[in-house]
C-alpha cells in the first residue's frame, strides 16, 4: 500500500519558542493528543529542537517545531539556544509561549522582533492558565504591546479552540504560490517532462519536484508525458503536434533545447520551484551577476537537502565544473548544505542556491532577505545552468 504524505518542505511550519518551563513541550502534546514530547517541571527539559507532522483545522498538512528554551544558560545551553535559532529562521509561525508574571518581557520583546525583520508572524499564548484563572494574560498583553495574548492551558485543553482559530487566521493571510507551473500550462495542455534517472535518483521512486510537477500537470488536466533525455527525441516523434511545454532537469539543459520545438516553451523543474519557493525576479537578478563575474570571484553554493556526494553530482561536481570553464580555475567556491547558511554572506559575491524543493518558501524568503542585506547577488541553479550554457533568454519563466 502506498504512504500517503504531504512532503514536510509543504507543510505549515509552526514554531513554539519561550523560556524554560513554559510550557512549550505540553502544548505540543495538546495539540497533537499524543505525548510526543517529553515534559517535566525540571527547565530545560527539551534539549534538541522536535518535529512533529500534524493535521489543524482551517490550516491543513503542518508541522509543529518544538524548542529549546531560549533563557537556557552555560555552554550547552547556548548550544541549544543556537539551535533555536536556526529553527526560527525555518518556520512560517512563531508562536511565543508566555507563562506567570511579566518581568520586564525583554526576552519575549527581542525574540518578537527577530520574526519581524523576517517577516515571520507572531502569536503570543499564555500557558498555564488553569493555574491562576488568566489572571495574568492581560499583564502580559499590556507588557508586550499585544493586541491580544490567547490564554490557554495545556493541562487541561483550556483555549485549545481559539488556539487553532487564531493559527487557522494567520495561515489564511500567507502568500504561497499555490500553482507550481502558473501560466506555463493549462487544461488541455501537453506537457513533455525529461527526468534523468541517474545515479542521484532513489532507486524505484521518482525525485520530489518531478512528482510534485506532474501531480500538478494532472489536477490542471493536461497530458503530461515522462521521458528520459535520451529518448526525448522518440517522444517528440510520437506526437501529432509540438507540445505546449517541455519541463527538464536542469543538468540537461542544452541537449533538450537542442531539441526544442520553435513554438514550444521550456521551462526546468528548479526554474518552476525557484518561483513557487522564493523570488524568481531575485534569481535572474542574480544572473546578470553570475554572467559578470571576475575570474578570483568567490562563490556560495548552497544545497538545500543533505546528502551524501556521489558521481557528478550537480551543486559539487556539475556547477564547479561549469562555472571554472567559464571563469577560470582562479575561481573561489564554498558548498554548503542542509542548515548550514553562513551568518556573514558579505564574503561573496554571488550565492547559487538550489531548487530548495525541501525547503519551505519562509526559510528561502529567509535566505534572500539575509543576502539582499549584505548586497549580494542569489541565483538558482537552474537559472545558473541556463545563463552559464547561453540559452537563458530561451527558458519560460511561471508568473
Amino acid at each position: 500500500m502506498m504512504k500517503e504524505e504531504t512532503p514536510r518542505a509543504n507543510r505549515f511550519h509552526i514554531g513554539l519558542f519561550g523560556r524554560r518551563n513554559s510550557g512549550k513541550s505540553s502544548l505540543v502534546n495538546m495539540l497533537t493528543g499524543q505525548q510526543v514530547a517529553v515534559v517535566s517541571d525540571v527547565p530545560g527539559t527539551t534539549t534538541d529542537v522536535v518535529l512533529k507532522n500534524i493535521e489543524l483545522p482551517g490550516v491543513g498538512a503542518s508541522v509543529l517545531v518544538d524548542t529549546a528554551g531560549y533563557d537556557d544558560e552555560g555552554e550547552l545551553g547556548g548550544l541549544r539556544v543556537r539551535q533555536t535559532v536556526n529553527a526560527a529562521r525555518r518556520v512560517d509561525l512563531a508562536l511565543i509561549i508566555v507563562s506567570g508574571l511579566p518581568d520586564g518581557a525583554e526576552k519575549e520583546k527581542a525574540w518578537a522582533e527577530r520574526f519581524r525583520a523576517d517577516d515571520i508572524p507572531v502569536l503570543y499564548i499564555y500557558n498555564k492558565v488553569d493555574e491562576d484563572g488568566g489572571s495574568h494574560a492581560d499583564a502580559w498583553c499590556m507588557t508586550l504591546g499585544a493586541t491580544e495574548v490567547v490564554s490557554v492551558s495545556a493541562r487541561t485543553g483550556e483555549g485549545r479552540d481559539r488556539l487553532l482559530s487564531a493559527m487557522a487566521e494567520v495561515y489564511r493571510r500567507t502568500d504561497e504560490v499555490e500553482d507550481l507551473t502558473g501560466n506555463l500550462a493549462g487544461e488541455g495542455d501537453t506537457v513533455v517532462l525529461v527526468m534523468p534517472q541517474d545515479i542521484q535518483a532513489p532507486k524505484g521512486r521518482l525525485i520530489l519536484p518531478q512528482v510534485q510537477t506532474l501531480r500538478n500537470l494532472l489536477d490542471k488536466r493536461c497530458t503530461a508525458l515522462c521521458c528520459t533525455a535520451d529518448r526525448l527525441s522518440a517522444t517528440l516523434s510520437v506526437l501529432s503536434s509540438p507540445p505546449s511545454l517541455i519541463i527538464t532537469d536542469s543538468q540537461v539543459f542544452p541537449t533538450v533545447e537542442a531539441l526544442c520545438p520553435p513554438q514550444t516553451r521550456l521551462t526546468s523543474f528548479s526554474v518552476l520551484f525557484a518561483r513557487q519557493k522564493g523570488d524568481i525576479r531575485q534569481f535572474l537578478q542574480g544572473a546578470e551577476a553570475l554572467c559578470a563575474l571576475r575570474p578570483d570571484a568567490r562563490v556560495l553554493i548552497a544545497e538545500a537537502c543533505t546528502h551524501v556526494p556521489q558521481h557528478e553530482d550537480i551543486g559539487r561536481v556539475k556547477l564547479p565544473r561549469l562555472l571554472r570553464c567559464k571563469f577560470g580555475e582562479a575561481l573561489h567556491i564554498d558548498i554548503v548544505s542542509g542548515n548550514d547558511f553562513p551568518e556573514d554572506l558579505s564574503a561573496y559575491d554571488l550565492v547559487i542556491h538550489c531548487g530548495a524543493c525541501m525547503f519551505t518558501r519562509r526559510h528561502v524568503l529567509n535566505r534572500l532577505r539575509r543576502a539582499r542585506a549584505c548586497g549580494v547577488p542569489v541565483t538558482n541553479y537552474g537559472v545558473a545552468i541556463a545563463a552559464l550554457t547561453g540559452i537563458l533568454d530561451k527558458v519560460a519563466v511561471p508568473e
